[in-house]
């Protein structure tokens, strides 16, 4: 049997390691079907970004917002899938911008 806790810690220490490292961080935006705004920062690891912080705006005005310290909750969670900016819907911002939601 898996020891999902054992995977969570290894996960979050992860995401905490490149959120903590980063030296260079790059912000988008996407907007989905429902009206909902998402802010993603992520960091470059070898070929691929990865998403280290992600916050989503509903049409209703909540913020939900994922990184190592809140991987999940019962609205969603932080993305485990890297992100290609060329092929995915999202539009470049800048780092202001992701954190004035991200401290909203």
């Amino acid at each position: 049997m898996v020891d999902l806790e054992r995977i969570k810690a290894e996960t979050v220490a992860y995401i905490r390691a490149l959120d903590e490292n980063a030296t260079l961080r790059r912000h988008f935006r996407h907007a989905d079907e429902e009206g909902g705004l998402w802010y993603i920062e992520a960091v470059p690891v070898r070929s691929e970004l990865v998403v280290i912080k992600q916050a989503e705006l509903t049409s209703a005005g909540q913020l939900h917002r994922y990184s190592w310290e809140h991987l999940e909750d019962e609205h969603g969670g932080l993305t485990d899938q890297a992100i290609e900016p060329e092929e995915d819907p999202l539009e470049a911002i800048p780092a202001e911008e992701f954190q004035r939601v991200w401290t909203r």
